[in-house]
């Protein structure tokens, strides 16, 4: 029996995670246990998961919530969540939004937890603290994002890293894929929540349509799977059926595909090194047609040159772009910038803010602090 903690369980990603282990218990030889859930304030949706399992430990972390009974709440409840129950051997699924997440997968990890991780911004932000520290414990950092699941796959035909050439994420290119300059300018929050291909909360839906999601990706890319900025790179591909690349030195080029359904990273990420029979959809390959690729535009789409920049300025320069971002995005949804500027807000911040050593959590939180301040200031001056 397999103990699995779910942070961030009432999102998109813990709902269908759940609904992955449901499918795991019924069909496959190994079993899981829901032990622990956290969620930021939906209390009726987590009330109910903590039922269908056992009643097991929750943890509310929205500061405006009202206490419940038995559940843990507050900023730093899913860190007291993960100190009061996790053990050695548990797999802690990192689905929490934006920064929140980098100390409870830290303290995870630090209890010898093995992590599936959607939570990008953690590695973004905190990469070199999370990744040493689960070399140091000896536990798997498995992702969960398609783009990264898709990469962890094709890498599994290799034993030796001097093979890899590159990698090539893949892009939807979001609801804003072929608008103009000038539509972009006037995008409303609905229009640029309204994703063609994943359904995903707000925030990454955001991300998705300025692209940012795809700069977090590449800088992510880079700490998982030890690469260097320029052996990193992203396409535009609508179908959203191949997920990534891997172009290896002999010119050999493997490629994953599937549709477009987060259970089957999910699932990948919870059965390692087996594959079981899985819940996802399947391709139709009768019915699949046209694969299109392409460059994906600069002007329209700035945030994704900010990631190469960040990988080779290293320290918290992360952390820095992840907060500004966030702050930005929060902005635009408010109806207080309009869409480009966040984009350019994440980009000033990245150019202004000094980054340091990223040699602790507390250096990485002050950067994001500080990077947070600055955005909000460039924002106010803007209102």
């Amino acid at each position: 029996m397999r103990r699995v903690i779910v942070l961030g369980s009432t999102g998109s990603i813990g709902v269908s995670t759940l609904q992955v282990i449901e499918h795991l218990n019924r069909e496959g030889e190994e079993q899981f246990q829901v032990v622990g859930l956290a969620a930021y304030s939906s209390q009726a949706l987590i009330s109910q998961q903590s039922a269908r399992w056992g009643n097991c430990p929750t943890a509310i972390t929205s500061p405006t919530s009202p206490v419940l009974p038995g559940s843990f709440t507050g900023p730093q409840s899913a860190l007291q969540l993960i100190d009061a129950i996790a053990r050695p051997g548990d797999i802690v699924v990192g689905a929490m939004v934006g920064a929140s997440g980098i100390a409870p997968t830290l303290a995870a990890i630090e209890r010898g937890c093995h992590i599936a991780l959607a939570n990008k911004e953690t590695l973004v932000a905190a990469g070199s603290i999370v990744t040493q520290a689960a070399r140091r414990m000896d536990v798997n950092l498995l992702p969960i994002d398609s783009e990264h699941s898709a990469v962890h796959q094709c890498l599994r035909s290799s034993d030796c890293e001097q093979e890899i050439l590159r990698v090539v994420l893949t892009a939807s290119g979001g609801p804003f894929r072929q608008a103009t300059l000038t539509e972009m300018e006037q995008a409303t929050p609905a229009q640029a929540l309204r994703h063609p291909t994943w359904k995903m909360g707000r925030k990454v839906s955001i991300d998705s349509a300025t692209m940012m999601n795809k700069t977090l990706e590449i800088i992510e890319a880079h700490w998982l799977f030890g690469l260097a900025a320029e052996q990193i790179d992203a396409v535009l591909h609508p179908q959203s059926i191949v997920h990534s690349f891997v172009e290896f030195v002999d010119g050999s080029t493997i490629a994953q595909l599937s549709p477009p359904d987060m259970k089957l990273p999910i699932q990948y990420a919870l059965t390692w090194p087996k594959r079981v029979l899985g819940c996802a959809k399947r391709l139709e390959w009768s019915q699949l047609g046209q694969l299109e690729f392409s460059a994906i535009d600069p002007e329209r789409f700035p945030a994704v040159s900010l990631a190469h920049q960040v990988i080779r300025a290293g320290g918290t320069a992360g952390a820095i772009l992840n907060a500004a971002n966030e702050t930005a995005v929060e902005a635009f949804l408010c109806g207080r910038i309009t869409f480009p500027m966040v984009a350019r807000i994440a980009a000033e911040a990245l150019g202004t803010v000094k980054s340091g050593p990223a040699s602790s959590l507390e250096a990485v939180l002050a950067a994001d602090a500080e990077a947070r301040s600055y955005a909000a200031r460039q924002i106010e001056s803007l209102v």
